[in-house]
């Protein structure tokens, strides 16, 4: 039976305990306990700060718990090292970004494990940072949602993030990730709004996602490898991707991904890979893209090795980026543009082991065509439009 505490001369309601059957126990830390107000207006960043403080000191498993309402914050840092497992309870909370647009991330978990943060809303406020930019204005850079850095055991389940000012969820230098049953949204016209972003990570499984943004659905950088993405409906947005990669000529490779059972509605790609063209050691290999669905995608397939944004970065270069071992298996649906398949390697660099199994694409209920440069592999079973792999 849960041990009741009588808190009725207490000032502040600040915890309760509840009792397991095995005899250990749980403290919950109420942020509204400890001063945050759910108008929406009031900074609620101490009182938020201080229940993690609190949850992240605590001896026994802790859980910080916001009630229904909205609360304003400002740039906040949850740090470890915890003394235990902490959950970050939002289900029906609204956490609402400053209009005054920040830098880098509003909200941060760093150096920790263990941490859950389940439900609720971050509502990014991105709408007049996007029309700044959009005017072509000079504008602050604006800031990243939700960033997960340098942490490990993590579970973000059932979170909705909405017009993020940048990226909505960044995943960097981690291990161990699973983010499920998240909704992004920000209109497709919203510059820099990835969705999921992942880099420099091991071990992150996305899954049950709905993804509509302006920019990448779920964007790979370097340095990540043993990624599984699964059961994600993407669109608006420029579709999932790795990359770009090579910025940098000393740079991590991607490894081991794979994508499955995606549906892409109206995206500017389908399944992605895109590298600067200039030196690079960087690399791309063991990556699957299977089971994927596009509808009226305008380059449902596509290897862009050319991405050189500005006149002048690359200077008669080519991609060092070593692509290889990627599959395309069963891909079916329909293409926006005539070029469904469009392989544009790198010349110094050709792409490798390029599988298409089962893959079914039109144009205006045509087949659609293909488009190879410096591309190598194989195809079997129906390929439609026709392979063009060397």
């Amino acid at each position: 039976m849960a041990d009741v505490i009588n808190t009725s001369l207490l000032p502040f309601l600040i915890l309760f305990i509840v009792s397991t059957s095995a005899g250990s126990t749980s403290t919950t830390y109420n942020v509204v306990s400890l001063g945050a107000k759910a108008d929406g207006r009031t900074d609620s960043s101490r009182a938020f700060l201080s229940a993690w403080s609190s949850a992240c000191a605590s001896n026994a498993a802790a859980t910080v718990f916001v009630p229904k309402g909205s609360y304003l914050l400002r740039n906040v840092v949850f740090s470890g090292q915890c003394k235990n497992l902490v959950t970050f309870q939002i289900e029906g909370a609204t956490l609402v970004a400053p209009s005054d647009y920040g830098t880098d991330s509003w909200i941060t978990f760093e150096r920790v494990s263990g941490v859950k943060i389940l439900g609720g809303t971050l509502d990014g406020q991105g709408a007049g940072l996007w029309a700044c930019k959009n005017a072509g204005k000079g504008c602050p850079s604006g800031a990243t949602s939700l960033e997960i850095t340098n942490s490990r055991e993590i579970l973000i389940s059932g979170l909705t993030s909405t017009n993020s000012q940048m990226f909505h969820i960044v995943i960097h230098d981690c291990e161990n990730v699973k983010v499920q049953g998240v909704q992004v949204t920000a209109p497709g016209n919203s510059p820099n709004t990835d969705g999921i972003h992942v880099e420099g990570s091991s071990g992150v499984t996305i899954s049950r996602a709905t993804i509509k943004t302006g920019d990448d659905c779920i964007s790979i950088g370097p340095g990540t490898s043993n990624l599984w993405i699964e059961n994600i409906g993407c669109g608006p947005g420029h579709g999932i991707s790795i990359g770009s990669l090579g910025k940098d000529k000393n740079e991590q490779g991607v490894q081991n991904v794979t994508v499955k059972t995606v549906v892409f509605s109206g995206t500017e790609n389908g399944v992605r890979i895109k590298t600067w063209a200039r030196s690079s050691q960087g690399f791309v290999r063991g990556v699957l893209f299977e089971d994927a669905t596009m509808n009226n995608a305008r380059n449902p397939i596509i290897i862009d090795q050319q991405y050189c944004p500005h006149d002048g970065d690359c200077p008669n270069q080519s991609s060092g980026v070593k692509i290889s071992d990627v599959t395309y298996r069963n891909i079916k649906g329909s293409s926006a543009s005539e070029i469904a398949m469009n392989f544009d390697c790198s010349h110094t660099n050709p792409c490798s082991n390029i599988v298409l199994d089962n893959v079914d694409l039109t144009y205006e209920n045509k087949v659609a065509t293909a488009s190879c440069k410096s591309a190598d592999g194989s195809a079997t079973g129906l390929v439609h439009p026709a392979s063009c792999l060397a």
